[in-house]
């Protein structure tokens, strides 16, 4: 990562702050993952979604929240991760990036935690879009977190670049 793409992450809030940082942390395929919870709306559970025809196979459809048509994203696709019926503990956690509502399909939502005071890794050196799209690694208990770099994993440039890693 260059000093320039980590002074953008710095600029959007996507790296810790110096008193603490909050994520809100999800499961997604059988691993742990967290986001930034200063972009978290609200946590919604699982409902009636409207597909788009011709969308992209990350986008599951829109839903009417509160009178806002929002887009709703596949996390599992995304990430080229295998597909599942949603159950009872699926739920869309809705995030606000650079203005911009979207909701994110995950298996189901875990915790509010502060890393403050806890060692943030430097995401691993990966080729291609996976490391821009990782802020870092925090190791809990026995589970290693990767906490995202939503502006990254919600462009369009990374949802192209990872369609072309398929």
């Amino acid at each position: 990562m260059t000093t320039m793409e980590q002074d953008q992450r710095t600029e959007r809030g996507d790296r810790p702050p110096a008193e603490g940082w909050h994520v809100l942390t999800f499961a997604l395929c059988g691993g742990e993952y967290a986001i930034d919870l200063r972009h978290v709306q609200e946590v919604k559970c699982w409902s009636a979604i409207t597909p788009i025809p011709n969308a992209p196979p990350h986008i599951k459809g829109v839903m009417n929240l509160r009178g806002t048509i929002v887009p709703i994203i596949d996390l599992r696709a995304r990430f080229a991760m295998p597909e599942t019926e949603y159950g009872r503990s699926a739920v869309i956690i809705m995030v606000k990036v650079d203005g911009k509502v979207q909701g994110l399909v995950v298996d189901a939502v875990s915790d509010v935690v502060n890393l403050g005071g806890t060692n943030v890794h430097p995401p691993p050196d990966l080729d291609g879009v996976a490391s821009r799209q990782i802020t870092g690694m925090v190791q809990r208990e026995e589970t290693l977190v990767t906490v995202l770099d939503l502006a990254a994993v919600l462009s369009d440039d990374g949802a192209r670049a990872a369609a072309a890693q398929r």
